[in-house]
């Protein structure tokens, strides 16, 4: 069967028959590793072979997310001569140039469309792993599972490709080793080339055995051949088969007896200390980017949103750390309209969000300015000081006008009017006092021709209207007046 482009590949199964595995290899003798532990083909003949239909244009996206994925661009943009040229491949691919992508051992190949139309098709070649270079990964990987786990997840964790260069084998490609073939006619990286290793940098974020296959072997054969060599390793050579004796099995068991790590436990040193919590949130990410929304998506409304996150985030590692938070009652959960005007004092957003948030909170953008001045001095207890107006009971009422009369020395309290159930307004001065359902007086200011909050609560109502006053304004608003 042929793709669209003209590549065989086999119908039934994406990786080729069994009777190419050998093919794969024809042109990598045993030994033949070379001081880097790779064959001397690059191409090795057709071998297994898998082909991935062309993908979608890459809008707003980088090309490769994985570490691996990174690390193939970069041996690409190192072994590169003009970068300019990579520039209008890396063009190409993100406008959907490339097509159909065909992996085979030492090869990859595509058709790839000009910005003119024109297709050429491009091949980008990879030094096979020899034979003896195979071995050692295999006998590597076989000692460490996890490895083998983590391919089979997708995965490519850097300790595998540490361990692999410790056994002499190179996964990764580096400079140089990326070599363009093109019917363009470029000897050298070109557009076409360049868009094509784009291209299955995305391929490499989403299976790490693509980069295997070009080095020489495909995922069927490789967990064949380790699932080959786990067996051998249960038995021991030479007994025909027979298991291990059981000094031979615990000469393989890891790690410390229960009784030695209990011996040791008064001579191990303390755990260090927990890593203190950082003073600040952290900063949310910019979506001011090249590429346009998509419609109805509003970028600087999901600034506000992720600063907000951050900024909660925060505040709870900071509650979570304080030595009495078990102890601490849960938050209230807070009403869509309050939790608007926290959002808009947590992250101080632009006018235009700051409407948005006024309006679906059903405010207008100066009562939100109140609101927030309100949280920011109190949280719910303030907004509810600011939103409502109660009446206090006789009894109430009366403890309050108490403490009213007991909070300044004879003749310096001020004048005082009633302006509401629970509000006195300080005769001839922008000056208010608010009592709250918990008895805490807050203070209140006018400002052009609205009360706004002036400051915290307080037990003390001389102390809540001392805490609003702004310089010499206390001379204004002192002085005997008629008794409430």
């Amino acid at each position: 069967m042929s793709d669209d482009y003209g590549y065989d590949y086999e119908d039934d199964s994406p990786y080729g028959g069994e009777s190419e595995y050998g093919a794969g290899d024809a042109e990598v003798p045993d030994g033949d590793d070379g001081a880097d532990g790779a064959g001397a083909s690059r191409d090795g003949g057709r071998g297994p072979e898998r082909t991935f239909a062309a993908l979608p244009p890459a809008q707003g996206r980088g090309f490769a997310t994985s570490w691996w994925g990174r690390a193939w661009l970069q041996a690409l943009e190192d072994t590169a001569l003009d970068g300019q040229q990579l520039k209008q491949g890396r063009q190409l691919a993100r406008k959907g140039g490339v097509g159909a992508v065909s992996v085979r051992p030492g090869r990859i190949t595509a058709m790839v469309r000009d910005r003119d139309g024109t297709a050429y098709r491009s091949d980008v070649l990879l030094q096979q792993l020899g034979a003896g270079a195979w071995d050692r990964f295999l006998d590597m990987a076989v000692d460490r599972a996890g490895h083998i786990a983590a391919l089979l997840d997708r995965e490519m964790p850097p300790h595998l490709v540490e361990d692999a260069a410790g056994a002499g084998v190179e996964l990764l490609p580096g400079i140089g080793d990326l070599e363009p073939e093109c019917t363009c006619g470029a000897w050298d990286h070109c557009p076409h080339s360049g868009a094509l290793c784009y291209q299955v940098a995305r391929l490499l974020d989403e299976d790490p055995f693509v980069l295997l296959l070009m080095r020489g072997r495909d995922e069927r054969r490789l967990l064949d051949e380790l699932q080959v060599r786990s067996a051998a390793r249960a038995v021991r050579p030479g007994d025909g088969g027979a298991a291990e004796t059981t000094d031979d099995a615990e000469q393989e068991v890891r790690g410390v007896p229960a009784g030695e790590a209990f011996g040791a436990a008064g001579i191990l040193p303390p755990l260090p200390a927990p890593p203190t919590a950082p003073d600040t949130p952290g900063l949310g990410p910019s979506l001011d980017t090249e590429t346009p929304p998509a419609p109805g998506i509003d970028p600087a409304a999901l600034e506000v949103l992720a600063a907000d996150s951050a900024v909660r985030a925060h505040r709870m590692l900071l509650d979570a750390l304080t030595p009495v938070h078990e102890e601490q009652p849960f938050p209230v959960e807070l009403t869509p309209r309050q939790d608007a005007v926290r959002l808009a004092a947590d992250t101080r957003p632009d006018a235009r969000v700051a409407a948005r948030l006024a309006a679906g909170s059903g405010r207008t953008p100066a009562d939100l300015d109140a609101a927030v001045r309100a949280w920011r001095f109190g949280g719910v207890p303030a907004l509810a000081v600011l939103d409502e107006e109660w009446a206090p009971d006789p009894e109430d009422l009366g403890r309050a006008r108490v403490r009213l009369d007991e909070a300044w020395e004879a003749g310096e309290r001020p004048a005082l009017r009633v302006s509401g159930r629970a509000r006195w307004t300080v005769a001839g001065a922008d000056l208010q006092l608010r009592l709250d359902r918990d008895g805490r007086w807050w203070p209140y200011r006018k400002e052009r021709g609205r009360w706004v909050p002036a400051g915290p609560a307080d037990d003390d109502p001389a102390g809540a209207l001392a805490g609003a006053e702004e310089g010499g304004a206390a001379d204004g608003i002192c002085g005997a007046g008629p008794a409430i």
